[in-house]
């Protein structure tokens, strides 16, 4: 299987790696590609510390290079931003072969809508891996109206053939996943802006409460409060009021504030 990953990032790494987990030759398109190839390698590095991969023998089925014309499958892994998602898509379909199966790891951005840049709309499915990807289990497989059974078939194939579950989501504003913990970390920003609780507090009552593995805040921390707040904003302006995001968020996300990655959010980190 010859697997193309278009962007290097968190994500587009954990892709890259679970596929090489799998026995898979994977490219990786990504402009930083010395980042990218780090990033790949050292999550490499901790699955071998657990018997998972050799990663020396992983690392040489790795080519940090444009889609190739031979793909089975390609996965767009760019950030949420759908101009630049529709014109990466474009220039894979360009490249890949008519049998390769094009998908986008968007969490929340219509899938139809990102299909309309390409000459045959119908061959784009969603592929929406979790962070971090190695070690989420969950994959959402999100289809359109005119998704044909063969390239859904394909999609689930893949997705198993890795290790992880896939559950299938008709394409609407946030599918199923994002859609519903968008709206519980919103209420949690909510209720920390207006003194309800703190945010450990909140978090703990709702890993022991409810049986969550890490509580809203924390979870919306680790995503990135601007991409918290960008997925927000496109939901409030898909589906209503109820995804408006709080001033709080907005606030964070000025100051510079975006969770693990600048190391400070709701936590410090």
């Amino acid at each position: 299987m010859i697997v193309a990953v278009i962007g290097g990032g968190r994500m587009g790494a954990g892709i890259a790696q679970v596929f090489l987990a799998a026995g898979d030759h994977v490219t990786v398109q990504e402009p930083q590609a010395e980042a990218a190839g780090r990033r790949i390698a050292e999550g490499l590095a901790v699955a071998e510390s657990k018997g998972l991969v050799d990663r020396d023998e992983a690392l040489t089925r790795l080519l940090m290079a444009g889609v190739p014309a031979d793909a089975d499958l390609v996965i767009e892994a760019v950030p949420e931003d759908p101009a630049l998602k529709a014109e990466v898509l474009a220039e894979a379909e360009a490249k890949a072969g008519d049998d390769a199966v094009l998908a986008t790891n968007t969490s929340s951005l219509s899938i139809a809508e990102l299909a309309a840049a390409l000459d045959r709309p119908e061959r784009l499915i969603g592929l929406h891996f979790f962070n971090p990807v190695p070690v989420q289990r969950l994959v959402e497989i999100v289809v359109t109206g005119s998704t044909p059974a063969a390239v859904l078939d394909r999609a689930r194939g893949h997705v198993e053939r890795i290790g992880k579950t896939g559950v299938v989501v008709n394409d609407s504003p946030g599918f199923a996943t994002s859609r519903l913990g968008v709206l519980l970390g919103l209420e949690a920003i909510r209720m920390v802006e207006e003194g309800v609780a703190s945010a450990e507090d909140i978090d703990t009552a709702m890993t022991l409460g409810y049986g969550h593995p890490m509580g809203p805040l924390r979870l919306s921390d680790l995503v990135g409060l601007d991409v918290r707040l960008a997925i927000a904003g496109y939901l409030h302006a898909r589906l209503g009021p109820r995804f408006e995001p709080p001033a709080l968020l907005r606030e964070k996300v000025a100051a510079g504030e975006l969770g693990r990655k600048t190391g400070k959010g709701f936590y410090q980190w």
